[in-house]
């Protein structure tokens, strides 16, 4: 029999059971990536991270929600790539509005290049291939991401998630990227790095440094966005903070946010732009996302962006 392997680096450790790694810091798990879903095909299967906790062990994603099971903790996932769809569920396009196409592709992991530790956490690099609904190849992307404890004042009870996608365009054709709201509906920007929280952070408050507030932040553009939302049965809060690298092509990115239907919150490269793919001219796009323990005022919110940056800038 294969043992799992096991990776450790200071208070972090990571554990390979063969379709998902397990992040554990200080002996308990607080990340869980899934790199071989068992999705239905209509909720275009692809990697993801859930459960996400705290490092006190408040959870804080959801999956497969009874309104959208497409929605998978933390994933990487996009709506409209040319014809395609690697968000899951429907389709919107100027054509026929919502609608089930048959075309919801799939994110499918290939390989881990390494799994390794550093002095600052632990680093996984993933090659994986999008194909259409009918198995087409579509995209061919590197991935990495990384676990990093945050360090240095207001970043206490925080952790980072690094993440990095190049995508190269191996179709044939011309892909343009997009999103509902490039097809016409507004305000719906969805299609990047999204998360998707609990139930019971539902009227959470964003944070940016143009102040806090609710639904107002959808579509705005900011360096950091944060949101701070309260836990049934512990009654603790718990924040999630999103932050980009400034050489993102169209930095800064628009921010998909929502709180009062459901706390949602993520990357919006494609929000209100179209952006083509074009062979031998792959895309970029860098994040860090900070799980934290308990609400932020401004200055810890800084603090823990100004951390975050720190380390997307460090990461070699």
């Amino acid at each position: 029999m294969t043992m799992p392997a096991a990776t450790t680096t200071r208070q972090l450790s990571v554990l390979d059971d063969g379709a998902a790694l397990s992040f554990t810091a200080n002996g308990r798990t607080i990340a869980t990536y899934t790199y071989k879903p068992t999705d239905d095909q209509y909720e275009s299967p692809r990697p993801f991270f859930h459960p996400l906790t705290t490092l006190e062990g408040d959870e804080v994603t959801i999956s497969r929600p009874w309104d959208h099971v497409w929605h998978k903790g933390l994933s990487w996932a996009l709506p409209n790539v040319g014809k395609h769809n690697f968000w899951g569920g429907a389709t919107y396009t100027r054509a026929t509005e919502y609608a089930n196409l048959d075309n919801n592709g799939a994110m499918t992991h290939q390989a881990f290049a390494a799994v390794k530790e550093t002095e600052a956490g632990i680093t996984a690099s993933e090659s994986l291939a999008w194909t259409s609904q009918d198995g087409e190849p579509v995209i061919a992307e590197n991935r990495r991401f990384s676990i990093q404890l945050l360090d240095g004042d207001g970043t206490e009870g925080a952790y980072a998630i690094l993440f990095e996608s190049e995508i190269s365009n191996i179709s044939g054709e011309v892909i343009t990227i997009g999103s509902p709201t490039t097809e016409g509906r507004d305000n719906a920007g969805y299609g990047g790095l999204f998360w998707r929280g609990p139930r019971s952070f539902t009227g959470g408050e964003f944070r940016s440094p143009e102040g806090t507030g609710g639904d107002e932040f959808m579509g705005t553009r900011s360096p950091w966005i944060a949101f701070t939302g309260k836990h049934d049965d512990t009654c603790r809060s718990s924040t999630i903070l999103f932050t980009e690298d400034g050489a993102n092509p169209g930095a800064p990115t628009q921010w998909f946010a929502r709180s009062s239907m459901f706390a949602c919150l993520g990357s919006a490269p494609f929000f209100s732009r179209e952006v083509p793919l074009e062979e031998g001219s792959p895309l970029t796009y860098r994040y860090a996302v900070v799980v934290a323990d308990g609400a932020v005022d401004g200055t810890r919110a800084a603090a823990l962006a100004g951390a975050a940056q720190q380390a997307l800038e460090s990461w070699a």
